[in-house]
C-alpha cells in the first residue's frame, strides 16, 4: 500500500495535467481525422495548434521541476473529482478539469514558484481549447460579423452579417467559425503566457500593451487573409488550401513568438 505522506504534489497534479490534457488532445485529434483525410488533418496539425502542444509540455515541465510538498486532504478529495471529468466522453470537460486544477493551484494550494508558474501556462492553455469556444459559441453572431465588417472595409464591397460580396461580384464570402479571429487570438495570449512564465518574466504594466500587440498582429494577419480570399472565388480556393493554411499558421507563430520575446527582451533591458 503506498503511503500518501510519501508521494509529491508536483508528482500528483502532473499526472493529473497529463492525462487531462492527453484526453483532450486526443479528443480533438480523433474529430480532425473524422472531418478530413489523414493527411490533411496531419498537415494541419490536426487542428491543434504548435503552441498548444508546446505549451503543454512546458506547463507540465513547469509543475515537475519543483517539489512541492506532501499531498494535502483537500488533493485527495478534488483528484476524484477531476478524474471523473476527465473520464466523461466529452473532452472539453478534460479542459474544464485543466482550468479547476490551476485554479485550485493558484488560489488554494499554496504552490511554489515553479508549480505555480506551470499552473498558469496550462490555465492559458484552456482559452483557446475551451474558453474561447464557451465565448464563441455564446456570441457567435456578433464575433463573426465583427470580422465580416473589418472585411467588407479593407474589400470596399457589400456586408449583411457575416456574409461579405467578392471583390469580383461573383458571389459572397461566408465567414465561417474556422475563419474567426478568435481562435488565434486566444492563440496570441497562450504564446505570451508560456513565453514570459518559462522565462520568470516578472509582470508589469508595459505587459498589457506588449499582450495587445500580439493580439493585434495576428487579429490583422487574418483579417488581411479572408479580405484576399474576398478578391475572387479562385483567391478562395487557394487560400483556402491546406498548404495555405500551414503557412499562415506559421505566420501568425512567428509574429506572436517574436512579439512575446521582445516585450520579455524589452523588460530586461528596462531591468538592466
Amino acid at each position: 500500500m503506498i503511503k500518501t505522506e510519501s508521494i509529491d504534489r508536483s508528482g500528483l497534479f502532473a499526472s493529473l495535467y497529463i492525462i487531462a490534457c492527453a484526453n483532450g488532445l486526443t479528443a480533438r485529434i480523433v474529430k480532425s481525422i473524422h472531418s478530413h483525410e489523414w493527411f490533411d488533418a496531419a498537415i494541419g496539425n490536426f487542428d491543434v495548434s504548435i503552441i498548444v502542444w508546446v505549451a503543454c509540455f512546458v506547463g507540465v515541465s513547469l509543475v515537475l521541476s519543483e517539489r512541492a510538498g506532501k499531498i494535502q486532504k483537500a488533493d485527495l478529495v478534488l483528484s476524484p473529482a477531476l478524474l471523473l471529468l476527465i473520464a466523461l466522453p466529452i473532452g472539453a470537460t478534460s479542459w474544464l478539469a485543466v482550468a479547476i486544477l490551476s485554479l485550485y493551484i493558484l488560489f488554494l494550494g499554496w504552490p511554489a514558484d515553479s508549480l505555480r508558474r506551470g499552473a498558469i501556462v496550462l490555465l492559458a492553455v484552456t482559452i483557446p481549447m475551451f474558453w474561447s469556444r464557451v465565448v464563441f459559441n455564446l456570441f457567435a453572431k456578433y464575433i463573426l460579423e465583427i470580422d465580416a465588417i473589418f472585411v467588407g472595409w479593407v474589400l470596399g464591397t457589400e456586408r449583411t452579417g457575416n456574409l461579405v460580396e467578392f471583390v469580383d461580384h461573383s458571389g459572397s464570402l461566408a465567414i465561417l467559425p474556422s475563419c474567426s479571429s478568435l481562435a488565434n487570438v486566444s492563440l496570441a495570449l497562450l504564446c505570451w503566457a508560456t513565453v514570459s512564465q518559462f522565462a520568470r518574466h516578472k509582470w508589469r504594466s508595459q505587459d498589457i500593451l506588449w499582450c495587445l500587440l500580439a493580439c493585434f498582429s495576428v487579429f490583422v494577419v487574418n483579417v488581411l487573409r479572408v479580405s484576399l480570399m474576398g478578391v475572387s472565388g479562385s483567391f478562395y480556393l487557394m487560400l483556402h488550401s491546406p498548404p495555405a493554411e500551414v503557412l499562415l499558421s506559421i505566420v501568425m507563430l512567428g509574429l506572436v513568438v517574436s512579439i512575446s520575446l521582445a516585450g520579455i527582451r524589452h523588460d530586461s533591458v528596462i531591468s538592466s
